[in-house]
């Protein structure tokens, strides 16, 4: 789902079945697609570069990673919910990662 294998990307959902708690894209598999396919033609790449720590309970999966977004350092929080063991549902969060000179503290991101 990070573009490395992105035809494998429609066995990880039970055909269009899919709830993205994004108001940016559409319910379904073929809504995920549609602003996947918007992005790339807004030339916006939306990176992960380092997973840092994936946690799961139940049915629900947490991934906390970081990488770019439009050229720009962001952390990314996935939440899935897993369904007969397709994604289900979704939520993110993405966070611009502050430059080093302004943190408050030596504690960073992750």
């Amino acid at each position: 789902m990070q573009g490395k294998d992105p035809e494998r990307t429609p066995s990880y959902f039970d055909g269009d079945i899919y709830i993205p708690h994004n108001t940016g894209i559409a319910d379904g598999l073929s809504g995920l697609g549609a602003a996947l396919e918007a992005l790339g033609k807004q030339g916006i790449q939306m990176i992960y570069d380092t997973v840092h720590q994936v946690l799961a309970e139940g049915n629900y999966v947490l991934a906390v990673a970081e990488g770019s977004f439009v050229g720009v350092p962001t952390s990314y929080y996935d939440l899935w919910r897993i369904e007969n063991g397709k994604i289900a549902e979704h939520w993110d969060v993405m966070e611009t990662i502050a430059e080093k000179d302004t943190w408050q503290n030596q504690n960073g991101k992750f």
